[in-house]
């Protein structure tokens, strides 16, 4: 038995409209518009009902680009993975919605070649603006956004070359707040644990200002001035990872001996390791658990950039980022800018809030 296949129902066009409504296509694009001063009574009636009886969609896509606007705003992430990157798309998405943008999302799944790839495909869509939160992308790249472009505001790192506005948390107070207290709860050893930052700018602040601050205990003359040190952890090269993560099992161990009484008699014995963000606290916490079981705190301290939900549970000191407000403001920098706003380019740096909690404590 054979059977007709299913069809889907044709979607009525301006043409079915004008001519349902017995008027021309001019006519219903002035209603569409909301020219309605220019339509009589007894037209706008008619096509009010002509509408109603096919189900007419207007094309917003088409509209828009025939008047050059399509309200669309491209946003390309380096890792949606990350509980930082989901929330600031949050805010972006709160502040699309109040007002009136649509936001197409680019996950570059922290590849390089992905982010050049997307930035090209964005400008292919002719979406009226970017953000960009991106983890390599360099300033060719972005050569046709930002100056002179499409308008761009970047998110949490800035791009060696480009002139644009960036919106994120102020890296070098946060980090200099997680030194301090780390500092002032009387810890000796203090390791910055951090993925490579060469080329991430917000990395790069973090871990500079971490030196900074332990460099400002010798200024002061405090005395047995904690020792800091900073240790890359590669989170995709598992040889390199280990290898790191023995590094800092070795100061732990010989720090717990210390203060056991089964090493060398010597200056200190408290250790903290303050993880640059999120993913990197996750790791070293899963990793100490793993070798030291359930109280490992009791060994080392852990604080964090980011405070995942995990964090609460586990007791880890955090400093939160403020997300939402970071991807709300971003969409309002980059709609200024696709109003015409003409200032120079501005740096936007929110504050992040310390969370203090059981991890750090005496």
């Amino acid at each position: 038995m054979s059977t007709t296949p299913q069809t889907t129902p044709r979607r009525a066009t301006i043409t079915d409209v004008a001519r349902e409504a017995g008027t021309g296509k001019t006519s219903i694009s002035r209603y569409l518009n909301g020219e309605m001063s220019v339509l009589s009574a007894e037209l706008r009636a008619r096509i009010e009902a002509a509408i109603a009886r096919l189900d007419y969609q207007p094309n917003q896509m088409a509209r828009g680009l025939k008047r050059g606007r399509n309200r669309l705003i491209g946003m390309l992430v380096a890792d949606l993975t990350n509980p930082y990157t989901v929330e600031v798309l949050q805010g972006v998405e709160a502040a699309c919605h109040a007002l009136g943008l649509m936001p197409l999302i680019c996950h570059a799944a922290n590849e390089v070649e992905m982010e050049r790839r997307y930035l090209q495909l964005l400008t292919t869509y002719r979406v009226e603006g970017v953000i960009v939160n991106a983890l390599g992308v360099r300033e060719e790249t972005l050569r046709p956004v930002g100056g002179g472009g499409i308008p761009a505001v970047l998110v949490d790192r800035s791009v060696d070359g480009l002139v644009t506005d960036m919106v994120g948390l102020d890296n070098h107070a946060a980090a200099e707040l997680g030194t301090r207290h780390l500092l002032d709860n009387g810890f000796d050893d203090i390791w910055f644990v951090v993925q490579p930052f060469e080329q991430v700018s917000s990395r790069r602040l973090r871990e500079a200002a971490f030196r900074e601050a332990m460099s400002a205990q010798d200024r002061r003359g405090e005395q047995h001035a904690a020792r800091g040190h900073t240790v890359v952890l590669d989170l995709s090269d598992m040889v390199e990872m280990e290898r790191t993560l023995a590094e800092l099992d070795r100061a732990i161990d010989a720090a717990h001996n210390v203060r056991g009484g089964t090493g060398a008699a010597g200056h200190g014995g408290r250790v903290a390791l303050f993880a640059a963000n999120a993913p990197v606290a996750l790791r070293l916490a899963l990793h100490l658990k793993t070798r030291y079981g359930d109280d490992w705190q009791t060994r080392v301290a852990l604080l964090s950039i980011d405070d995942p939900d995990w964090a609460e549970l586990t007791g880890i000191t955090t400093i939160r980022q403020p997300t939402y407000e970071i991807g709300y403001r971003a969409v309002e920098f980059l709609h200024e800018r696709i109003e015409g706003v003409q200032t120079a380019a501005r740096d936007c740096l929110l504050p992040g809030e310390l969370i203090v909690r059981a991890s750090t404590l005496r």
